[in-house]
């Protein structure tokens, strides 16, 4: 194996690598060599490794040809259709996105690709056949080695010059910017928001929520599962019990809408759904309350804060005019509506995005195309705004700590420059600024604490994903052992235009060690795959495990020390919660969900949300269909207990 990269970094640019493959840009010629032997650079660029999708359209995860040039700073732009797409087919992973940021910043995230390993047959409560984890990839192994500054450190991975194939992807493994190695791996997304068909009228955006008045002391009846309904007949030694099954009681717009969500505040869980927010007793699924809101929520972050609250973005109207610009404060512990506030408009180009909502101790974040602010989560009072620079922050993700993705403005639109930070969430102030090489975006947070981070540059059809250390110099670069494409589920909380840093899935990380599950091997009979642990100090697999024969897995978090898996149903075998030791080894059964929902757990399955919490594992789904025809039969939450 190769060593890892030096902590040391030398002056000037990245570190370099050994034998760079062909295809990857070399390093300044002023650069000092890296303690690892350095590559003699060429006379000239070399050409790029083939991008020639294999027969029969891209494969899976492949990515697109990169958008024309695109108009320059802060102009809205339009997607465009993948090379090679059938109409009506979707555009693979981040491929063909509108710019954002200065004519730069990529629209949607996450924007669909081709389907993934095959789709599940539609379950008994009308849930749409959706695409099910893994779905489109972000192709994906490693990161650009700075020294905290905008410097940089020795690069270089474990390929060491060659050329890999990831399985079906059909694309270059070992990828390089200046002299620092980086990789590919997968990042899957979900639909992005399609147009919902609503009443002509125009809400107002300073029109009030109705909030339920008191909680529902109610038998239950209604807002649980059906009482002629068993769930539990026939439950087998061994087996989970159904705690309860919630079925959609919002009458939505043809398109459906996604499922927001969910948050965790004491005894309650909360989910919300095209115009409303309510929350359900975790032991029974009883509603203890309903917040109605005047238009369709259009953001929502991904915490809450220290107390229990949220702010979440809806609409200013009802029309296809509307945008998504106001902000809604609600008390998750009361159910109870607070202050109301429409985000005022910086600029010519403001708000053409769905604003990006993030929540950081008392501070939330609206993060959109070109512009951001920042308010008391308690009062709504503004506490920063745009920064005054050359560099806009434009996304944001929260948590532990307050992270910022910054786009800076230069005079070439195909060839952006990114900034990522940590803000003091009170006063703004950037505690450290990462500024990654030219070309390369940051994408998403796949864990605040620690910090992984994955980027992109997608001139080069590349991506990559990094660790930093607390003080926001780069930690590792994540380097999957030859053929391995890890995989990321970012899909959900999705924006016209705008983009959102926080929000994935299908990912764990502890203090020294970051979880990733392959993508799924259909080569045999039954497909399957791996859990991939890094060594966050190295960037080196620890160790691999596989699923169990015939499963496929995917990383939800972490109990007590070990990783937490979500086995994927099957149509013949319900799924289960795993845990997989800190040092790895093989797969344990936590909670064996029981046969006799199987059908209903696979009607979920596809874009799901999974969460295993004090015994209990709650399966919301992402979206649910508008279809007048069993509309109201559909299963919005089904949970397990012990």
């Amino acid at each position: 194996m190769s060593q890892p990269p030096s902590q040391q970094p030398p002056q000037g640019g990245f570190g370099a690598p050994q034998e760079p493959p062909q295809g990857t840009p070399q390093p300044p010629q002023d650069q000092p060599p890296a303690p690892a032997q350095p590559p003699q650079a060429p006379a000239g660029p070399p050409a790029q490794p083939p991008q020639t999708p294999p027969p029969g359209g891209p494969a899976y995860g492949y990515p697109q040809t990169p958008p024309a040039p695109q108009p320059g700073y802060g102009y809205p732009q339009a997607p465009e259709q993948a090379p090679g797409q059938a109409p009506g087919q979707a555009p693979g992973p981040y491929g063909q996105q509108p710019s954002g940021p200065y004519g730069q910043q990529p629209g949607p995230y996450g924007q669909p690709g081709p389907g993934g390993y095959g789709q599940p047959a539609p379950g008994p409560y009308g849930q749409p056949t959706q695409p099910g984890y893994g779905y489109p990839q972000q192709q994906y192994p490693g990161v650009p080695a700075p020294d905290g500054s905008g410097g940089s450190g020795s690069g270089g991975g474990p390929f060491k010059g060659k050329t890999g194939i990831l399985a079906a992807a059909a694309v270059a493994v070992v990828l390089l910017v200046g002299a620092g190695a980086w990789y590919v791996v997968s990042d899957s997304g979900d639909d992005p928001k399609k147009p919902v068909a609503g009443p002509s009228g125009d809400a107002k955006g300073s029109e009030a929520p109705t909030a339920s008045p008191s909680v529902d002391e109610g038998d239950g009846t209604g807002d649980g599962r059906e009482t002629d309904d068993d769930l539990n007949a026939g439950r087998k030694p061994g087996e989970a019990e159904v705690a309860w099954l919630q079925k959609n009681e919002v009458d939505l717009p043809r398109d459906g809408d996604e499922i927001r969500g969910p948050w965790f505040v004491g005894d309650t869980v909360v989910t919300g759904l095209y115009r409303s927010i309510s929350g359900y007793s975790v032991a029974d699924g009883k509603k203890k309350w309903t917040v109605a809101l005047p238009a369709d929520i259009c953001s929502t972050p991904h915490t809450t804060s220290p107390d229990g609250k949220i702010v979440i973005g809806i609409q200013n109207g009802t029309t296809d005019r509307s945008t998504c610009s106001v902000m809604q404060m609600i008390d998750l512990n009361t159910g109870k509506a607070g202050w109301k506030s429409e985000v005022k408009k910086s600029g010519a180009f403001d708000l053409i995005s769905d604003i990006g909502l993030a929540i950081s101790g008392n501070t939330v974040t609206a993060g959109r195309t070109s512009y951001s602010s920042a308010y008391r989560v308690s009062d709504g009072k503004q506490l920063f705004g745009t920064p005054d620079s050359n560099c806009r922050t434009f996304a944001f993700a929260g948590g532990p700590k307050l992270i910022a993705a910054a786009n800076c403005r230069n005079d070439d639109a195909d060839n952006p420059q990114h900034q990522l930070q940590e803000l003091d969430p009170v006063t703004g102030k950037a505690k450290w600024t990462y500024q990654p090489p030219r070309g390369w975006e940051i994408k998403k947070t796949y864990s605040v604490s620690p910090l992984v981070v994955s980027l992109e540059n997608k001139k080069k059809k590349q991506w990559s994903v990094a660790a930093f250390t607390d003080n926001g110099k780069l930690r590792s670069q994540m380097s999957p052992a030859k053929g391995d494409l890890v995989t990321a589920n970012c899909g959900g909380l999705l924006s016209v235009f705008g983009q959102q840093l926080e929000g994935c899935s299908g990912v764990a990380a502890d203090a020294n060690t970051f979880y990733m599950a392959t993508k799924t091997d259909t080569t045999g009979s039954d497909r399957t795959n791996k859990v991939v642990a890094f060594d966050l100090n190295t960037g080196k697999p620890k160790w691999t495990v596989p699923a169990p024969a015939g499963r496929t897995v995917s990383p939800i978090g972490m109990d007590g020390g070990k990783v937490l898996l979500y086995a994927e149903p099957r149509y013949d075998k319900p799924g289960a919660i795993l845990t997989i030791p800190p040092a790895g080894g093989s797969t344990s059964v936590l909670l064996q969900h029981p046969e006799g929902t199987n059908r209903i757990e696979n009607s979920l399955f596809g874009g799901l949300n999974t969460v295993y919490r004090d015994g209990r594992s709650f399966l919301f789904p992402k979206r649910i269909s508008g279809r007048d025809d069993g509309e109201m039969e559909q299963a919005t939450a089904l949970v397990f207990s012990k």
